[in-house]
């Protein structure tokens, strides 16, 4: 009895150990057209790092140095230079002077300074003298008798331009009297005068002579 019961239950767990077999298998071919056992290869796959190692040389220290030599002579003193004192020799008091009969050259006199002569003066301005009207040789000009009627009365400035001879060129009225037929008279009667020419230096020259002129009733 027992033989034949594990007879028959042995072939159920070959059944069953065969459908697990082709199950991973399935399971295997699936994961690797999908990437998965790449992926899983990927993550298992550690990272490789190169590391160079580089030689060190040990740090020598660099040798002592050598001590001084001993028994050495002192340095030499500094130099210093002697200082030169002019000493000036004492006079002999009973020296003879040496006599010579070449004679000594006589120097030349030194020249005297030359002084500077002044500029010239600048020359002197002209000495102008106006004409002047010769009275003696004059008449009194004569008062309108329109200007009596109407009382006319006041004081004009005439100018005159004299030649060398002592005649009236030209004359004009300066600064009227506020009457034009005083300045008129006075203009007129005056021209006629004769006149002292002006001089430059004391030579005649022809000139402008000013004067006034006041009519006043009397």
């Amino acid at each position: 009895m027992k033989d034949f019961a594990s007879r028959q239950r042995s072939p159920r767990k070959h059944i069953l150990g065969l459908s697990l077999v082709v199950v991973l298998h399935a399971l295997l071919f699936w994961a690797i057209n999908s990437g998965l056992a790449r992926k899983f290869v990927k993550i298992l796959k550690p990272p490789v790092e190169a590391v160079l190692l580089e030689e060190t040389k040990p740090d020598i220290p660099p040798p002592p140095p050598p001590p001084p030599p001993k028994n050495l002579p002192p340095p030499p003193p500094a130099y210093v230079p002697p200082v030169d004192v002019a000493v000036s020799a004492p006079t002999p008091v009973n020296a003879i002077a040496a006599v010579s009969n070449t004679p000594q050259p006589i120097a030349p006199p030194s020249p005297l300074p030359v002084a500077m002569a002044p500029p010239p003066p600048p020359p002197a301005p002209p000495v102008r003298v106006a004409a002047v009207i010769s009275a003696s040789s004059c008449e009194k000009p004569e008062y309108p008798n329109a200007s009596k009627r109407l009382e006319e009365e006041g004081t004009v400035q005439l100018k005159f331009l004299v030649g060398t001879d002592g005649r009236v060129i030209e004359s004009a009225v300066e600064k009227s009297s506020g009457f034009r037929r005083l300045d008129e008279a006075a203009r007129g009667a005056l021209s006629k005068c004769q006149f002292k020419p002006g001089t430059e230096d004391g030579k005649p020259l022809q000139s402008w002579a000013s004067m006034k002129y006041t009519w006043r009733l009397e």
